[in-house]
């Protein structure tokens, strides 16, 4: 087998991809580092090199994870707080299609018990992104785009809500690639929902 030799922050990467390939079709839990340094064709030895352990892999996994997030949401655009949050949706959604794996070690990280390093970034993950989505809401409140009496607390967590739905529909059907279909009448009934004008 040919290695090919990659710079550390290269290496990094390619190992939180790894991961990340690896669970769309494993069980988080079960992915050993044997199984990551053997599809990227390299020794368990040359991955150790780049993290002190097991849990500094999955900590990278989870930086990637809300950084690449996060950061594509903030790009959403669209002429009103309302469709800059339909635009989010929709990237949340091509996102989760993109990176299977992804929601799979979400979930596996927040069945960990209360301390757990995997399971604070992922409330710190969700904490952000919930934190952006009341903001817009709360501007919609603001314009006029949605009644001044809505509960931007609870709307946000019926917005994650129908991500989250999402995804474990997705995962009950191993079946990824239906969701942004299925998701398009989903934001109208939200929008409906709340009063906001089409």
């Amino acid at each position: 087998m040919t290695r090919t030799k990659l710079p550390a922050d290269l290496r990094r990467a390619a190992t939180v991809q790894t991961v990340i390939t690896l669970a769309a079709s494993i069980n988080p839990a079960d992915i050993t580092t044997a199984q990551i340094a053997a599809h990227m064709g390299v020794t368990q030895g040359a991955l150790f090199r780049h993290f002190a352990d097991k849990q500094a892999v999955w900590a990278a996994v989870m930086d990637w994870t809300a950084e690449t997030l996060l950061a594509r949401i903030d790009a959403a655009t669209g002429a009103t707080p309302i469709d800059r949050l339909h635009a989010m949706f929709s990237i949340h959604i091509d996102f989760v299609v993109e990176f299977a794996g992804v929601p799979r070690i979400l979930f596996g990280e927040l069945q960990r018990d209360g301390g757990a390093p995997g399971k604070a970034r992922v409330l710190a993950l969700m904490g952000a992104y919930r934190g952006r989505v009341v903001g817009l809401l709360e501007l919609a409140k603001a314009q006029g785009q949605i009644a001044v009496e809505t509960d931007t607390a609870a709307a946000a967590t019926l917005f994650l809500g129908m991500v989250q739905g999402l995804v474990m529909q997705a995962m009950a059907a191993d079946d990824f690639s239906a969701m942004p279909v299925v998701s398009k009448g989903l934001f109208a009934v939200y929008r409906d929902g709340l009063g906001m004008a089409p």
